[in-house]
């Protein structure tokens, strides 16, 4: 791109993605060869209408002396002049401030009741006062046991805590990635063990009610693909949606959730891109229900090798023989997400809600892999979850799965820690029968 053009981009780039609405011209940049297919997918999982902007705009930047001109030609086609003359050096025309309009306080007549007024007992209603200050609102009493207490097989749950609604069946549709066999060029390893983990979640959820799916050995855009075609399903009879992903896993540059997995040709996807495809403006079928990332991969390269305690507040546990970790440096390629625009991005960015990401292991760190017996974390988990599903919640069960892990040495030397991003707005309950 010329240079002149790339100034103007990168001047204007705070107005550009405050009004630009990238779905009006990702079709025209495309018939124009400016973007390709994957470029349009990337930018409409990326999150928010600003979130697609401030990538659309990143990418402009990178398409050549034809971009711009091409871009401009895609506002006008939408009709949107007011950026047309912003990029072309004009002034932009403001748009109409207006006065909010505060309501009049009305006096609420007091009503003082006559002799004429009973009540159904005959009797004189005595007047009322009027309070200065308004009264709380009394707690209602449950006209029935049904009302106060929430009763499931297994379990009660308090009237003062609300939980998603997980009754459906099948509950969800659960997408397994499952990244065993890596090209030789990735410098990757190959996964041993990988595939006891993904037998495992695929037994696991299919007996909670999900109806699964796997999909092995997938490069950087087929993960992109599958994350897409999900989106796109209709999930309205569904009540929660599960991604699975079990592959080699590095640290990404991130505004949201940190790490991202490894295609099987060695670029990578970031959990951040992962989860944005599920979110209620990409999916509007799973608006409001949960939306659960389990992301068996490493955060980094760094070893956690612990620290020493007593005796009495830790049961040592020691890994296998054959340990491995699904670490490669941190990511530098162009998947780590820009925060050229750090500022506006800090200030715009939403807070995500129904999305719970739950790490193998802490950012920055290893993951542990026995090539015999599956990873710490997955092994865990499905331990966890067929002793415990039918009476906890899922944050509890998290919890239960990152004190275990971290009891587990490798070597009799490195530690892992688990743990979660959680945004979620209720208590989850699984379908699961008490055993």
């Amino acid at each position: 791109m010329d240079p002149r053009h790339r100034a103007i981009l990168q001047r204007y780039r705070n107005k550009l993605v405050e009004l630009l609405n990238p779905t009006d011209i990702c079709d025209g940049l495309l018939t124009r060869g400016i973007f390709t297919q994957d470029m349009i997918d990337e930018i409409r999982g990326s999150g928010t209408r600003r979130d697609q902007a401030r990538q659309l705009v990143k990418d402009l930047e990178t398409r050549g002396s034809q971009a711009f001109p091409a871009f401009l030609e895609c506002l006008r086609e939408t009709g949107d002049p007011l950026l047309v003359d912003l990029l072309q050096g004009g002034n932009p025309s403001t748009h109409p401030v207006s006065t909010p309009v505060r309501p009049v306080p009305m006096p609420v007549p007091i009503y003082t009741p006559t002799d004429t007024d009973k009540c159904d007992r005959g009797d004189v209603i005595p007047p009322r006062e009027v309070p200065l200050y308004p009264e709380k609102l009394a707690k209602p009493i449950p006209s029935s046991p049904c009302e106060s207490t929430f009763k499931s097989e297994g379990r009660q749950r308090r009237d003062s805590i609300q939980s998603y609604k997980m009754d459906a069946s099948p509950c969800g549709l659960c997408l397994i990635i499952n990244n065993v066999e890596f090209d030789p060029l990735s410098d990757l390893k190959d996964r041993k063990g990988s595939d006891i983990d993904c037998n495992k979640l695929e037994r696991r959820f299919k007996s909670l009610n999900f109806e699964t799916v796997v999909k092995r050995n997938l490069k950087a855009k087929h993960i992109r693909h599958e994350l897409s075609t999900l989106a796109k399903r209709d999930h309205s009879a569904y009540d929660c949606c599960v991604v699975i992903i079990l592959s080699h896993g590095t640290e990404a540059s991130h505004n949201r959730f940190p790490g991202a997995v490894h295609g099987v040709d060695g670029p990578s996807v970031p959990v951040q891109i992962i989860t944005n495809y599920l979110n209620g403006q990409n999916c509007p079928s799973l608006q409001g229900k949960p939306k659960l990332f389990f992301i068996q991969a490493c955060g980094g390269g760094e070893k956690d090798i612990g620290f020493e305690v007593t005796p009495d507040e830790v049961k040592p546990s020691f890994g296998g023989t054959d340990d491995q970790t699904d670490a490669i440096p941190m990511s530098s390629s162009s998947d780590s997400l820009s925060m050229s625009d750090e500022p506006d991005a800090r200030a715009s960015l939403p807070t995500p809600s129904d999305i719970l990401v739950s790490y193998s292991t802490f950012p920055g760190y290893v993951s542990w892999r026995d090539t015999q017996t599956g990873s710490w974390y997955v092994e865990t988990l499905d331990q966890i979850l067929e002793e415990n599903a039918a009476t906890d919640d899922l944050v509890t069960m998290l919890m239960m799965v990152n004190n275990e892990v971290s009891q587990i040495s490798a070597k009799g030397l490195y530690k892992q820690m688990p743990g979660s991003f959680n945004f979620l707005r209720k208590l989850l309950y699984f379908q699961a029968k008490k055993t």
